[in-house]
């Protein structure tokens, strides 16, 4: 299959991954991909853990309803490249990323009559509303709803985030949820957790470990309070893969609490690195989560084998079970992360247990990058038979 994907992210993080994964994934099943993004770019840069700075820059210093309509203006921009790439690719289908003010994929979908895969990450409008601000809420929600309806399939990751679609009236048919995934090989080749923290110099420590771009919301200073209070073993040490805005705090949290080298920041790291960090935890954190979210991390701690801690919240019970692949605390219990860590913290034959739920919930969900891609193909298969049919 001749696969046209677009997409508009620029930053290098979970979103970049995402991408590249589901790229290589195509390609590697034999599916031939042209890509159509900002830059022009098609190669992986393997950095994570950052920002795209101008794109912020821009955003902070221009008012919010004139930020908005520079993107959907560059939907004009996108549609020019994608139906040039179209004309020359001769693609089966199109493939987009959504992203909020971005209606290429489905101007493209009308003028040619290909059919338009569209995959949800989350209810941007929303989302930018609540967290950064809109100056044309209207207008966001309507250019959200048109993408949404106008695509032959949607694929949301998470079935909490698959009920924002169909409130906009998207039927069930054309739903299908398809979470995050993992490159099995990528995490295969990852050392022992004896050898892994033997790299970090913490041979004989419990290693609590995050990774992502960390924020304020995630909770993380919860997990540093605990580090320094009774419950927590001394040999405990805190590992956060990656770098983000709450990093400043979350370290002078700890140089006050006089944690010293028990906490640390790898900062921004190439993403080939992250397994051979994350098979040093013994408790993988997911302290905080958005409630429509499939996090990328989530999976990467399954496909090592980790003994996760995350909220009990709908879009976590998709993958997580509480007691079978990890512990499960209620968002609203103001002690609940903390009393989860120290159950885990001194029951060594608790964490060997979640640890094995967690590697098999990989094969029994199918979580990979490489069944996702040919869920896709299958998809468009599909949308493209009846758009044949209709012909």
């Amino acid at each position: 299959m001749r696969i046209l994907y677009h997409h508009r992210t620029a930053s290098k993080d979970g979103q970049a991954v995402h991408i590249e994964e589901m790229i290589t994934a195509l390609r590697e099943q034999g599916h031939e991909v042209r890509v159509v993004a900002p830059g022009g770019h098609d190669e992986p840069s393997g950095q994570m853990g950052a920002e795209v700075g101008w794109v912020a820059r821009l955003r902070a210093r221009l008012p919010k309803a004139v930020y908005e309509l520079l993107e959907l203006a560059y939907t004009l921009v996108a549609y020019r490249r994608l139906a040039a790439a179209a004309r020359e690719f001769k693609p089966d289908v199109i493939y987009e990323r959504y992203n909020l003010f971005l209606l290429a994929g489905l101007m493209l979908k009308r003028k040619t009559g290909l059919p338009l895969l569209l995959e949800v990450n989350a209810p941007l409008a929303e989302e930018r509303g609540k967290f950064g601000g809109l100056g044309l809420p209207r207008l966001a929600r309507w250019a959200e709803a048109k993408a949404w309806r106008g695509a032959d399939f949607v694929l949301p990751v998470t079935d909490v985030l698959a009920d924002h679609v169909r409130a906009v009236g998207v039927p069930e048919s054309r739903i299908v949820v398809i979470p995050n995934g993992i490159n099995e090989s990528h995490f295969a080749a990852a050392p022992s957790p004896d050898a892994a923290k033997a790299l970090l110099g913490w041979p004989d420590a419990l290693v609590l470990g995050f990774t992502g771009f960390v924020r304020d919301w995630h909770g993380m200073d919860r997990v540093i309070r605990w580090m320094a209070g009774e419950g927590a073993p001394a040999n405990a040490r805190l590992l956060i893969v990656g770098d983000g805005p709450a990093r400043p705090d979350l370290e002078r949290l700890a140089a006050e609490l006089k944690l010293g080298d028990r906490v640390r920041f790898t900062g921004v790291i190439h993403r080939d690195q992250v397994p051979a960090l994350v098979a040093a935890f013994d408790i993988a954190l997911q302290p905080a989560v958005v409630a429509y979210a499939s996090p990328l991390k989530l999976i990467e701690y399954l496909a090592l084998g980790k003994a996760i801690v995350a909220p009990n919240q709908p879009n976590i019970a998709e993958v997580l079970a509480h007691d079978q692949n990890a512990l499960l605390f209620e968002p609203g219990d103001v002690s609940g992360l903390e009393r989860s860590l120290a159950r885990l913290a001194h029951d060594h034959e608790l964490r060997g247990r979640l640890g094995q739920g967690a590697y098999d919930t990989i094969s029994r969900l199918q979580l990979t990058w490489a069944g996702n891609a040919r869920k896709a193909v299958q998809l468009g298969a599909r949308a493209a038979a009846g758009v044949e049919q209709a012909a």
